[in-house]
């Protein structure tokens, strides 16, 4: 009997296209619905850059230490926590492009909008938010990246 040879292949660049598009239209809409619903749209304050740069540094620190991990003899990962590094790294490069398209999105809508005084900052703050988040979506690649073995690894 042969064993199957279909493989897990790496996340690719029509998903996340497409989830960034996603994000894009609806960070644009964010803005044109919460200001006729509500009468103002939300604020971007420094705390949503910050998180996005504390995910980035956790996801590349796991990126960085599941490569070591599998390239050095000394440490073994456990096939159960690769797997779940691996939905963690695709999960996490999908959520980035969402979260950069959106941010993105909605730094588009404010600009050309001279009647409000915080449309400056909203497009500083967005256009920065989705930079991080384009960060997260290549810290998540990466890790992705670092959970492939090589075909002429050991056979388990």
């Amino acid at each position: 009997m042969t064993e199957p040879r279909e493989r897990l292949r790496p996340i690719s660049g029509g998903a996340l296209t497409g989830w960034g598009v996603a994000g894009l239209i609806g960070g644009w809409l964010l803005h044109r619905v919460s200001e006729s619903w509500w009468g103002t749209a939300p604020v971007v304050t420094w705390f949503q850059p910050l998180a996005l740069v504390l995910v980035v540094l956790i996801i590349g620190g796991t990126a960085w230490a599941t490569r070591r991990s599998l390239q050095g003899k000394a440490e073994r990962l456990e096939p159960l926590h690769a797997v779940n590094r691996l939905v963690l790294g695709r999960a996490c490069a999908l959520v980035g492009a969402l979260i950069a398209g959106g941010y993105a999105g909605y730094a588009l809508s404010w600009l050309g909008i001279a009647g409000d005084p915080l449309a400056g900052q909203r497009v500083l703050r967005s256009a920065i938010s989705a930079l991080l988040g384009l960060g997260v979506c290549v810290a998540g690649l990466l890790l992705e990246r670092a959970c492939r073995v090589r075909e002429d690894g050991p056979k388990p």
